[in-house]
């Protein structure tokens, strides 16, 4: 049985934590308050790591950046403790858990032997490493260079490896590694991991989970080029995916970056349905689906670059409000609804509706997010991908599905916005099948009174068990929703309602210039379909 790891409060008894008797006094220790080391030598917040993080209270002082307190704090009781417990941890994340002795008599016949003192930094932040590094004694911080200020991010220790990710991505290292500590590290060079993974694919495998996981931190990150794009930080992290803010260096015009992780980039089959999901939204134009400008394939995955929007999930804001108002519930339906019916006349169904993949924008505007489970109606895909929670019948069964499928879980949607839960809020997923499955979803007014009859009768509808029982188009559903929208007060546009405008661009040039000119417009087209703008060109030499 594992014995619980303690933060450095308990350990020093300063009783300066959240809630401690000194804390309303003196004020709470910034090491209780810096919850963005999650996960860092399996502590959940920074009091694993206390002389990272600047400022902290110790022996009754407030103490300095690590570098001004680093002698104190490697010598400190905790400090040292915190040494022993990962160094003899059994994290699965650590190299050397990995290997059998046998193998690591082998590497140790194979590598170099590196002594690192204390407070030397031994990979700098931007390099393209050919070296990585076995920690055999000793600790060292990871530190972000960023605006000009240091960002301690990570702290490893005996048994890790550090500079891997230029081995596998061929990427720049993203972070400074400074010795907190003498260190002993076996330097390991790139062309003997290059034997050693093409014998023991496992290991590769191994590694490339370990860099991934890297890549969540959840503190500052190192900018990254990709491309023409420039990735600044972290906004958004999902199950395979990473999405970073950013900006086209061409245009200066801001994007969002979605990065597959590096250990699903390994699975043909999964980038194949990155990819697919970029191709399939680039063709999409409407405002309430999210646009999808470019993809870059570098650094051994896939980079989607997308309209950056700024707001927060369906999700979260149900979670801050806890109910949608029926006015603004309406409005939501209207949008999401000429969002689905666009995709739907383009042969496209989402398949994953719900309101994690639903954004909303300051201004209560709607986009639709993550087409990645996406496919064309009427092809020969029924994988039961999705959400389970929102599932049609036909969905879990594996069956033909086709825009009836995205309506069902619209309704459940619909339901949870205006109930503040789902109509089936189980978790356990057998359970949630058989309620799909066999029961019909309660009755709304039952849990929502007040809900507006239109609603209620939409809802009900739409979550019909049987495909044939539902809204057959979502033109159906809007064509209920318009006259409670219409009472309500609320604009919805109609599919033909979208405004399109024309600017008119005349360019006069010597005919010595026509070079010149046509790189010129090949930029330009190639700048305006990256803004979803179609260019048109006409010879008007007459003039």
């Amino acid at each position: 049985m594992s014995t619980k790891k303690r933060n450095c409060w308990e350990f020093m008894k300063c009783q300066r934590e959240p809630g401690g008797a000194k804390a309303a006094e003196k004020g709470v220790c910034v090491a209780a308050m810096d919850s963005s080391y999650g996960g860092i030598n399996d502590g959940k917040n920074a009091g694993r790591i206390c002389w990272a993080v600047a400022g902290t209270c110790c022996g009754g002082e407030v103490q300095g950046t690590f570098a001004e307190k680093r002698d104190s704090c490697t010598s400190c009781s905790f400090y040292r403790l915190v040494q022993e417990e990962e160094d003899t941890s059994n994290t699965g994340l650590k190299l050397f858990n990995y290997f059998s002795e046998d193998e690591k008599k082998f590497l140790a016949s194979k590598v170099s032997c590196k002594i690192v003192a204390a407070g030397e930094r031994f990979i700098t932040q931007g390099d393209v490493q050919q070296t990585a590094y076995i920690i055999q004694r000793g600790a060292c911080l990871l530190i972000v260079e960023k605006g000009g200020q240091l960002h301690p991010v990570g702290h490893l220790g005996r048994g890790d490896i550090i500079g891997i990710r230029s081995f596998l991505t061929g990427e720049p290292q993203s972070a400074h590694a400074e010795a907190e500590t003498t260190m002993e590290l076996w330097a390991l060079d790139k062309n003997l991991f290059d034997n050693i993974s093409k014998e023991d694919p496992e290991l590769l495998e191994f590694l490339t989970e370990l860099v991934a996981s890297r890549f969540d931190s959840r503190r500052p990150t190192a900018d990254r080029v990709i491309g023409k794009y420039m990735a600044t930080d972290i906004i958004g992290r999902g199950g395979y995916s990473i999405v970073y803010r950013g900006f086209n260096t061409d245009l200066n015009m801001p994007v969002a970056i979605k990065m597959l992780r590096h250990n699903l980039a390994m699975d043909p089959d999964f980038i194949n349905g990155f990819r697919n999901e970029a191709k399939t939204i680039a063709g999409l134009k409407h405002e309430n689906i999210l646009r999808i400008y470019d993809i870059e394939e570098r650094f051994s995955t896939v980079f989607i670059i997308e309209e950056l929007v700024e707001g927060e999930s369906l999700e979260d804001m149900l979670r801050r409000l806890k109910r949608i108002p029926p006015k603004l519930s309406i409005s939501f339906l209207i949008q999401l609804c000429s969002g689905l019916q666009y995709a739907h006349q383009k042969g496209i169904i989402h398949r994953d509706i719900n309101s994690s993949n639903i954004f909303v924008q300051p201004n209560d505007r709607l986009k639709i997010l993550d087409f990645g489970l996406s496919c064309l109606i009427g092809t020969e895909d029924f994988a039961s991908f999705g959400t389970m929670a929102y599932m049609a019948p036909e969905q879990i069964q594996s069956e033909p599905m086709d825009q009836r499928t995205d309506i069902y879980a619209l309704g459940i949607t619909a339901f949870e916005m205006l109930a503040g839960e789902r109509p089936f809020p189980e978790t356990d997923p057998q359970k949630l099948i058989d309620l799909h499955l066999n029961c019909g979803i309660p009755d709304p007014a039952d849990v929502v009174p007040d809900i507006p009859e239109i609603l209620r009768q939409f809802i009900v509808k739409a979550c019909r068990q049987d495909p044939a029982q539902r809204y057959q188009t979502v033109a159906q559903a809007l064509d209920d929703l318009r006259p409670l929208a219409d009472k309500l007060g609320i604009a919805g546009k109609r599919p033909t309602d979208e405004k399109i405008n024309m600017t008119s661009l005349f360019i006069v040039y010597n005919e010595n210039k026509q070079p010149a000119v046509e790189q010129l417009m090949q930029n330009l087209r190639a700048q305006a379909e990256e803004l979803g703008i179609d260019l048109k060109a006409a010879d008007l030499s007459d003039l």
